[in-house]
């Protein structure tokens, strides 16, 4: 009996912690060193829940389905309101992300980040605000709160003009987060999300830096659903054009459609415990888009590529009145810190293509997942991999 009881425990064990492959399990090389979990919940603090939503298939039926979308919850620093230095950054606006207006004003980050499909973020922004409300998200008596909401389009997928997210999605994600491994590809926010005309959705990874005095730590997380396949590339290795024969998107019903290749968005999380004043932290987002670029992404005409930074350092900066005192490190040290967002921002994207697998949805329209075993051949060709 003991023996079948402990392998019950070994096999329930390794389904909780099972994991998609990741990128460098496909032998993929990266610049830099990794935190223990190669994710955003590397940085102290942070703690990421997904819910995910899928159901249906064939022919779309408003607010029936097929449905194939989600929620993704990050929490910079626990569940009770803690404002952390923050700031922004847009390279291309066509999309969404709430709350941004008094990141700029304030300096200040004081809700969860949640993200999710374009026409839900009304749905998810209400149901945070009333989860906060619910469970007493601030000690103060008197409060307001403008919750971050970022989303990304997945209605080739998805049956998005059903509004199918509802406040037991948000509850759920809210529910499930974690401070350690983070699912990856079609799950949450990310779930019928698509990247360089193959399935992908969310991806993380992290960065350890050493400077003179301590070790530091950034994480980012995306979600993803940008690019075009032409353009998309791994270490300088045209990865596109060497699958321009391989199917990536299929219509099953030929859709009426002002979609051009390379629209869609992409939304990016930078989290550091490296102290940061907001204006530093500005200009670590405004870095993004070279991670972006080097994977082939241009910031498209109809692409809502978005990005927040946040700190979660100089927890003692945010007091209602009187004075208080801050930590921060030099400008010349920010290029560690610029390098590591811009590494984790190109692993992130690979590793949400990497972890996603093919799928179908509205109309029985069908994303195929990156081939694995045809980009490895790709890279060794190249001799990224040996």
């Amino acid at each position: 009996m003991k023996n079948i009881l402990t392998i019950i425990f070994l096999t329930l064990s390794i389904s909780i912690y099972s994991q998609e492959p990741r990128a460098r399990d496909l032998g993929i090389q990266f610049e830099g060193t990794t935190g223990k979990f190669n994710a955003i919940t590397d940085v102290e603090g942070v703690s990421v829940g997904h819910s995910t939503i899928i159901s249906g298939s064939g022919k779309n039926e408003l607010e029936k389905g097929p449905i194939r979308t989600g929620v993704t919850a990050i929490f910079p620093s626990g569940k009770k309101k803690k404002p952390l230095y923050a700031n922004w950054y847009s390279l291309n606006g066509n999309g969404e992300m709430t709350g941004t207006t008094w990141i700029t004003e304030s300096g200040f980050l004081e809700t969860p980040i949640m993200l999710t499909n374009t026409f839900s973020v009304g749905t998810v922004r209400q149901a945070t605000l009333k989860w906060m409300v619910d469970t007493v998200w601030s000690d103060e008596d008197w409060w307001w709160a403008f919750p971050v909401v970022a989303e990304t389009y997945d209605g080739f997928l998805n049956d998005i003009y059903g509004f199918q997210v509802q406040e037991k999605n948000v509850l759920e994600a809210i529910e499930n987060t974690t401070n350690k491994e983070v699912e990856e590809g079609n799950v949450g926010g990310g779930t019928g999300m698509m990247s360089f005309g193959f399935k992908s959705g969310i991806g993380t990874s992290s960065r350890i830096l050493k400077f003179p005095d301590t070790t530091y730590t950034v994480g980012v997380l995306v979600q993803s659903n940008f690019g075009d396949k032409k353009r998309f590339r791994i270490d300088g290795v045209p990865i596109g054009k060497e699958l321009k024969d391989t199917l990536d998107i299929e219509y099953k019903e030929q859709p009426e459609s002002r979609r051009q290749n390379g629209d869609g968005s992409i939304i990016v999380i930078v989290a550091t415990d490296v102290p940061l004043l907001p204006y530093q932290l500005k200009r670590v987002s405004q870095r993004v888009p070279i991670g972006i670029g080097k994977l082939g992404g241009i910031g498209a005409n109809g692409s809502g590529d978005i990005f927040i930074s946040f700190s979660t350092a100089n927890q003692g900066a945010y007091i209602r009145e009187g004075k208080t005192s801050v930590v921060t490190i030099s400008n010349d040290w920010m290029n560690d810190v610029f390098e590591a967002t811009i590494q984790a921002v190109e692993e992130d994207v690979i590793n949400a293509m990497v972890a996603a697998e093919t799928m179908d949805g509205n109309n029985g329209n069908k994303v195929y997942a990156l081939p694995h075993d045809k980009l490895i051949e790709i890279m060794k060709k190249y001799n990224r991999i040996k």
